[in-house]
């Protein structure tokens, strides 16, 4: 249904991927998956027709309705929600509002009026055989949470998480036969992303994920296609799956030429030593033959490299740690936060999650102190010296310094030798580190913060969101830096993975109150 040709992109020098000729089937779940940089997202604009390739081409099957998940989720304000999703199918949507038009202004007298009138009644019956799309729309949009007083109010109405679950529901309805997902679950709640994950595993056509959320992964796909070595290889079985195979290879390949060299290596002792010896000369010559056809294949460089994320405790944290009391926010007339009360141990790791909008970063900003709350109080213990990750992390690193000049800005006692190693630790290269920070990705921008935070030897994190933008080989060595950090933390995020890595307590944020549970994620769910 769709094939890639000898697919190939370079931009100057730069070669991403070449000769790429792959088959994908319908029924097949597919997770694109790369370091950052290795072309996952140039490699699905291709699939998807919204850049040319330098070299190749993408076949689709005639008559195939490709569906493509939306990037931009300010594309739509002046659309209400059920015409934003009604977009998905454009040719639909058109005809409805052109019709809609002519009902209200056109002339019925007009011959040509009524004809336009039957096209556009055919396109629609074309589009919509069973005339239920009304009711399909519906029934996504309160699957989402929107209940239907919400369906007519428009798109600059929502937040951001909410925008892009509109973008889904828009893609979803198009009931494409290739549905192309650019990370589909940024900015989404636990809810909706297991709700996507069932719309997902009941798909019949072809379809192809980029995620960096490995539960979705494990959750959803049947095959994984690693973009590594400027090709892709494909593997049969979800991210786990392919996590084995991929290290079993690795390891096989450089046992055998282990195995290779030690082989040319006596090869070269027999013949350097018989050689001059008339009565070994025929041996020898067997040798070098043998030597001539040994093919030491040389160990591919893998793009992916882990960072080693390291958070050290200046000290230790002594018995009272933060104590938050009686904290009532509100929004206008949303009371986002009612009575929130709870107190923090020296060994308490702390997950907190709930949906979108429910107060989330709220609490952390008054946790923090840069934010008032209506009433209630926070007290830190004497001993805490706290650091903090916030959600707009990109937006904070916006200044034209230096990567080390911007981490020395907030304490200019630390050393650049230091910095820079801290940088290095997070993958940033020397020159790398001559970059203004207002040029970094988005993931980039995460690896500075976790830096400057590692500079921080605080004893307690506070971390809104730190795994949007990361790679996966990222978010799982921050999982691991958590884990082994001795101090005490709290971290807002709905990766599922992230929070079996290093939580032991679970707080939910829901209708303003709070649900505090002793353990971890998986206990959480099971209970």
């Amino acid at each position: 249904m769709l094939s890639t040709v000898n697919l190939t992109q370079r931009y100057g020098k730069r070669v991403l991927f070449e000769k790429i000729s792959i088959t994908l089937d319908p029924g097949k779940r597919y997770g694109l998956i790369g370091a950052n940089g290795a072309g996952k997202s140039t490699f699905m604009k291709i699939l998807a027709g919204e850049i040319e390739p330098t070299e190749g081409e993408v076949q689709i099957q005639p008559g195939a309705k490709l569906g493509v998940l939306g990037q931009n989720q300010y594309a739509f304000e002046d659309f209400t929600l059920k015409d934003a999703v009604l977009y998905g199918n454009k040719r639909l949507y058109e005809a409805q509002k052109e019709k809609e038009k002519l009902y209200m202004e056109g002339n019925f007298d007009d011959d040509a009026v009524n004809n336009r009138l039957a096209e556009l009644e055919m396109i629609c019956a074309e589009e919509d055989p069973t005339y239920e799309s009304e009711v399909k729309i519906e029934k996504l949009l309160t699957s989402l949470g929107f209940p239907i007083e919400m369906h007519d109010n428009l798109m600059s109405t929502l937040k951001g998480g909410d925008k892009v679950k509109i973008l889904l529901a828009q893609v979803l309805f198009l009931q494409p036969d290739i549905l192309l997902l650019d990370e589909p679950t940024n900015n989404l709640d636990m809810e909706t992303i297991s709700w996507l994950e069932e719309q997902i595993k009941r798909y019949e056509g072809v379809v192809v994920i980029i995620s960096h959320d490995r539960h979705f992964l494990n959750a959803t796909v049947t095959h994984i296609l690693d973009l590594d070595f400027k090709t892709i290889r494909e593997f049969t079985g979800n991210y786990d799956d392919w996590y084995i195979a991929a290290n079993l290879m690795k390891k096989q390949a450089e046992l055998e030429r282990s195995k290779k060299l030690k082989e040319k290596e006596q090869l070269e002792k027999f013949i350097a030593r018989f050689s001059a010896n008339a009565s070994k000369a025929k041996q020898a010559t067997s040798r070098q033959k043998q030597l001539e056809k040994l093919d030491i294949q040389e160990i591919q460089v893998s793009s992916r490299r882990d960072p080693s994320i390291v958070f050290k405790a200046n000290r230790e944290i002594g018995n009272e740690v933060l104590e938050v009391n009686d904290i009532y926010k509100s929004y206008d007339d949303n009371k986002v936060l009612n009575g929130v009360t709870f107190k923090v141990d020296k060994t308490d790791k702390i997950a907190v999650i709930g949906a979108n909008g429910v107060g989330k970063t709220t609490l952390l900003e008054i946790i923090m102190g840069n934010l008032e709350p209506d009433s209630g109080s926070v007290k830190w213990g004497q001993t805490v010296t706290p650091t903090y990750f916030p959600q707009n992390t990109t937006e904070i690193l916006n200044s034209n310094e230096k990567l080390y000049e911007w981490i020395q800005g907030h304490d200019q006692k630390w050393h650049i030798d230091e910095i820079r190693k801290c940088l290095g630790r997070m993958l940033f290269s020397g020159e790398e580190q001559e970059k203004e920070v207002a040029s970094c990705s988005g993931g980039e921008k995460h690896r500075i913060m976790l830096s400057k935070m590692m500079m921080d030897s605080a004893n307690f994190l506070v971390l809104d969101e730190p795994n949007n933008h990361l790679d996966l080989e990222a978010i799982i060595a921050l999982g691991e830096a958590l884990h082994q950090y001795k101090g005490g933390v709290i971290c807002v995020t709905h990766d599922r993975e992230l929070i079996d890595a290093f939580a032991n307590k679970i707080i939910k944020i829901e209708d303003g109150k709070i649900e505090i549970f002793e353990g971890n994620y998986e206990e959480y769910l099971a209970s």
